[in-house]
């Protein structure tokens, strides 16, 4: 029998190489999750491999663990532009609704408190005096009033408003029943509590009052009434809440020659 003579140099050659094979094996064990597999490498063998024929290695492909579950998830809430992590878009938007809200609602206030400035001090200033009041023709609200008195104070806009628009053909007064100059007048008007509007005609006749707390249009229908030279108001006598006249005692005026 003829021996072949081996040269070493005409057998073909032979570079390994590693391929993930397309079966999966499946390695088990107590130890781990249930969900977790495993691929192991097979080695096999290729005569010359061009360059161009290697496949891709599959070496890094692995498997999602459940344990990457959560990072995957975070990763996704929070998108990667232009090199800075975007916040998320519901909190712009709860900001925005939050910033109109606050600015409608200081709108809203700021225009049904358009004329809370107006002070009793004011309206005091701005009153024609009681004497005068009496002899130009016109009819009269005569309004009694302290400083101390809260619902003066929280009408006086009103009174302002009313005053701005039928002050052409009615006089708005004002007396303080802390002055004692006005003794007569609040016993004669029968003032038992503040604010008491007095409305008078164009002769200085008193039509009725208003006394404490009401809707402004009591007060409304009166003047109007007044400015249309009508025989007597809607409104003649009416009573709300009010301050008791008697507090004055601790708030008299010691010098009786102001107006007011």
């Amino acid at each position: 029998m003829a021996r072949v003579a081996s040269n070493p140099l005409s057998l073909p050659r032979f570079r390994p190489y590693f391929q993930v094979s397309d079966t999966a094996l499946v390695f088990k064990s107590p130890s781990l999750s249930p969900y977790r597999t495993r691929k192991f490498q097979s080695i096999a063998c290729q005569t010359n491999p061009l360059p161009t024929q290697t496949q891709p290695s599959d070496e890094g492909k692995v498997l999602a663990e459940p344990d990457s579950v959560d990072d995957s998830t975070s990763e996704a809430t929070n998108s990667f532009v232009g090199g800075e992590f975007s916040e998320f878009p519901n909190k712009n938007i709860n900001r925005r609704i939050a910033i109109g809200s606050t600015l409608a609602a200081v709108g809203l206030f700021m225009s049904s408190r358009l004329d809370f400035g107006v002070s009793l001090k004011d309206l005091s200033a701005a009153a024609v005096p009681y004497e005068e009041a009496l002899s130009n023709g016109k009819p009269t609200v005569v309004e009694f009033y302290a400083d101390w008195c809260e619902v003066c104070r929280e009408l006086a806009p009103d009174i302002y408003k009313l005053e701005q628009q039928y002050r052409d053909r009615v006089n708005f007064v004002m007396l303080n029943v802390d002055n004692t100059k006005w003794e007569q007048e609040l016993d004669e008007f029968g003032v038992e509590g503040i604010p008491h509007f007095a409305f008078l005609d164009k002769d200085g006749n008193e039509e009725g009052n208003v006394v404490g707390r009401l809707p402004r249009k009591y007060l409304q229908e009166n003047v109007d009434a007044l400015a249309r030279g009508e025989a007597s108001v809607p409104h003649a006598r009416v009573v709300g809440q009010y301050s008791s006249a008697e507090s004055r005692k601790v708030h008299q005026v010691v010098d009786p020659r102001s107006h007011v």
